[in-house]
Parts: C-alpha cells; sequence; structure tokens
C-alpha cells in the first residue's frame, strides 16, 4: 500500500473506488501531476471516473493536507503527494519538470529578523528554476 493511502486510511477518509484510484495515481517520490494528467491516469484505470470526481478529490486532498498545490509560472497546477516529507521543489523553465529537492539548512533561517516585519514566520516555500537536461541538450 502506499504512502499516501496509509495515511488517508489512517486519517479515516472513506476509500470508495474513485478516491482510492485518484490516490494511486498519484502515489510516487517525484509525482507531480496535473488534474488533467491525473485525470487520464485514473480513467485509464477506472473509466467511468468522472472529471468533477477528480478535480472535487483533488481539492479534497489538498484540504486535508495530504498533497500540495504546486504552481509554476505559466503552467498549471501540479500535485505533490509528499507533503509530509520536508523539501522545496526545482522547476525546468523548458519542459516544466518538477523534482523535489534537499538543500541543506532551513530556508526559514535565510530570512533575517529585520525583513520579517514583525510576522511570526511558519513556514518557507522555495522553488529553484533552471533548465533540465534534456532541454539544455537540445
Amino acid at each position: 500500500m502506499s504512502d499516501l493511502l496509509e495515511r488517508l486510511r489512517g486519517r479515516g477518509w472513506r476509500m470508495t473506488a474513485q478516491r482510492r484510484v485518484v490516490a494511486e495515481v498519484l502515489d510516487g517520490e517525484h509525482v507531480h501531476l496535473t488534474a488533467d494528467e491525473v485525470l487520464a491516469r485514473a480513467t485509464a484505470r477506472l473509466p467511468e471516473i468522472s472529471r468533477a470526481t477528480v478535480y472535487n478529490t483533488l481539492g479534497e486532498l489538498v484540504s486535508l493536507g495530504e498533497v500540495i498545490e504546486v504552481a509554476t509560472i505559466g503552467r498549471a497546477k501540479r500535485y505533490d503527494p509528499n507533503a509530509h516529507r520536508p523539501h522545496q521543489h526545482l522547476t525546468c523553465s523548458g519542459c516544466g519538470t518538477i523534482r523535489d529537492v534537499h538543500p541543506l539548512g532551513d530556508p526559514l533561517d535565510e530570512l533575517p529578523a529585520t525583513e520579517r516585519f514583525g510576522f511570526s514566520v511558519s513556514g518557507a516555500e522555495v522553488t529553484y528554476r533552471g533548465v533540465c537536461p534534456e532541454c539544455a541538450g537540445s
């Protein structure tokens, strides 16, 4: 059973066939699929699943904090099931590939107290941008 499925079962999330398929599609280390990619893969496994069910399930998983919605400049949002493993993202500006990365240090330490404007900072999202080897070679 996948990590995501185990977490959802542990929360007592009602596991319908449709929800299970969406969770299975999202399973993996560097999975960052768009909603349409989730729909296509879910439909291949369960042809009767609807677009609305997939989109609603993704929204519910994000609301539960079990999946992270990753926004990229000029591209569709992507969904990352590694919500409970601290990481940042590395994005290719050519093809849009996203990889999970684990830089050394805490990004919160990089923000000096003078730049916090009195905020009690609880988190940071860092996105590294560049060009992947495939796009660099073309």
